[in-house]
């Protein structure tokens, strides 16, 4: 690691150590108070409006730890609560129960306990001993121009001899990069202990994947109904009706097969043509949904001939140990065919990279271009339905698009590939 990179990182975590467990010190303290005593005047009724009201805030302070713990440390930390019932509005019984019930109300005010005492401690022990090391390196050799017979503090006295004296800064040094070295950790642990109260426990976690699940079964069953009606649109406006007026010329072609061979001739050469174009609508509704580019060169291969059909460069390279199962694989290949669709359509780049990878049991697949950035998944867009499809295999999309760009979108969907390929399409290229 760099001197510079590693030191401007130990200083940021120093500074960010010492604000979350000094400086908020006070947000605790007023919290527990203002929890404690909204609670102790329900008696009296006036609890019923204040403590959905001190509950808010500390939701909102925990939401704001849980952002930072994600931001520096990387610790994800997702929300616990349950949701508000119907009717739950401020100063009425059914909210105030709401909140007592919930578990996560009871374990943010321990997390207020206990953090603040861990916050201090934490808080304290980064700058404190930076601020030893750095004066052991730059104010200890001062002091000893002027001060002879003191202790520095070091297990040297002065007057020092040129070993002793070049020692002190040397011991100041490494307790300055053991400091820098130790507060990202520091920085870690804090996170850790609030996604221990913070997050959701077992039960919570097990009841927010039955409803994930339960949601991921709707989505399903409600896009495979659409799709089904799509197919039969599809079949009755163009492959059936085409049928149709086939059999209705050969029909015709019959009656004149004696009496005007000519006409029925022409009749023919018409059914002949119906039935091509019956035949390409058809392997139109086929390639929909499942396309026969991936039976024939798998993913990699089927991803690269998407490519050519889109009007901005695109290059795609990956190289998997064996083939998803077909589902996954049609899954994987719509999501990105969608993915480009939205890049040509609205991200304004020039380019665009898809990469496959596959590791630990998932299969991996980022799509990213050089547009405008501002991509996310609201209600109602491209990547919305790319996360539907992705859910159906218990999948994710993670998007990280700034504004300015460039966008990535990283596709994670478990599966278990078949035996080790043998074309040579899926090379990287």
């Amino acid at each position: 690691m760099k001197p510079w990179p590693f030191a401007r990182r130990g200083l940021l975590s120093v500074a960010r150590v010492a604000f979350a467990g000094i400086l908020w010190l006070p947000v605790h303290i007023v919290l527990i108070v203002f929890t404690v005593v909204s609670f102790a005047l329900t008696a009296a009724g006036i609890g019923l409006v204040l403590a959905p009201l001190v509950q808010m805030m500390v939701r909102a302070y925990a939401g704001r730890r849980r952002r930072l713990a994600r931001e520096w440390s990387g610790v994800d930390i997702p929300p616990p609560y349950h949701p508000r019932p119907a009717g739950a509005f401020v100063g009425s019984p059914r909210r105030w129960m709401w909140l007592v019930r919930d578990p996560a109300t009871w374990r943010d005010l321990l997390w207020l306990v206990g953090g603040a005492p861990l916050g201090v401690a934490f808080g304290a022990v980064a700058p404190a001993g930076l601020l030893y090391g750095v004066q052991g390196v730059v104010l200890l050799p001062v002091i000893a121009n002027v001060v002879s017979g003191d202790d520095t503090g070091y297990g040297v006295t002065w007057p020092l001899n040129p070993i002793s004296y070049a020692s002190v800064p040397f011991q100041g040094a490494l307790i300055t990069a053991g400091v820098l070295y130790g507060a990202p950790w520091l920085l870690w642990a804090l996170a850790k202990y609030d996604h221990s109260l913070l997050g959701p426990t077992g039960k919570a976690v097990l009841a927010r994947r039955v409803d994930t699940l339960t949601q991921t079964r709707t989505d399903v069953v409600d896009a495979q109904a659409a799709e089904l009606r799509r197919i039969e649109r599809d079949l009755h406006d163009g492959a059936q009706a085409r049928i149709v007026a086939l059999g209705m010329s050969l029909g015709m072609a019959e009656d004149l097969v004696v009496h005007d061979p000519a006409a029925a001739q022409q009749l023919i050469a018409e059914a002949r043509e119906a039935s091509s174009l019956a035949l390409a609508e058809l392997r139109r509704l086929v390639r929909g949904i499942h396309p026969p580019v991936l039976a024939e060169r798998g993913l990699i291969g089927g991803l690269r001939a998407l490519a050519l059909t889109l009007p901005l460069p695109v290059v795609v390279e990956g190289d998997l140990p064996g083939r998803p199962p077909a589902p996954v694989e049609s899954a994987v290949y719509f999501a990105v065919a969608e993915a480009l669709v939205n890049v040509a359509k609205h991200s304004g780049g020039r380019a665009a990279w898809v990469s496959l990878s596959y590791l630990g049991g998932a299969l991996y697949c980022s799509v990213s271009d050089d547009g405008v950035g501002g991509a996310a998944p609201r209600a109602g867009s491209g990547l919305a339905g790319v996360e539907r499809r992705l859910a159906a295999f218990d999948g994710l999309l993670r998007v990280d698009s700034p504004p300015g760009g460039p966008t990535v979108l990283t596709m994670e969907l478990p599966c278990v590939l078949s035996s080790p390929k043998t074309s040579p399409s899926s090379a990287t290229g």
